[in-house]
């Protein structure tokens, strides 16, 4: 049969698990933050692939469509209208080695971290270029 662990023993194990989780409670929140923030930018990296494949897909229906840069830019935020103000959408177009003729679609958005720790930037760009290929007239 097991001994009862006296009562003056207890209290000083259950001081001495909180003094262990005031140590860690900070280190804790910093992972937590960083995967917070980590899990944000592959968001906002996923949205603004999403937003130059439309303006790329806009962009490739035609020699028209591809020298037409308001439409290309408002396939684009079309994509994502929640971050439409804040996406810098840019296009151009030409011909590549064996003679078609492309549009090439660049987004970028300027991503902010929830807080500012010493050894994570506060701030990044998010971009993704898409290259297609425009179908011939």
């Amino acid at each position: 049969m097991a001994h009862p662990v006296p009562h003056r023993l207890r209290n000083r194990r259950r001081g001495a698990a909180v003094a262990e989780l005031a140590i860690l409670l900070p280190f804790l929140a910093l992972i937590f933050v960083a995967a917070l923030d980590f899990g944000r930018v592959f968001y906002y990296h996923v949205i603004v692939t999403n937003c130059a494949r439309s303006g790329a897909l806009y962009g490739s229906i035609g020699p028209t469509h591809a020298a037409d840069a308001t439409g290309i830019q408002s396939a684009a935020k079309a994509e994502s209208p929640e971050l439409s103000s804040s996406l810098n959408v840019s296009s151009t177009t030409g011909t590549d080695s064996a003679g078609n003729s492309f549009v090439s679609v660049t987004v970028t958005y300027p991503f902010k971290t929830i807080t500012d720790f010493p050894g994570i930037p506060a701030s990044a760009t998010v971009g993704r270029t898409v290259q297609m290929r425009v179908i011939p007239p």
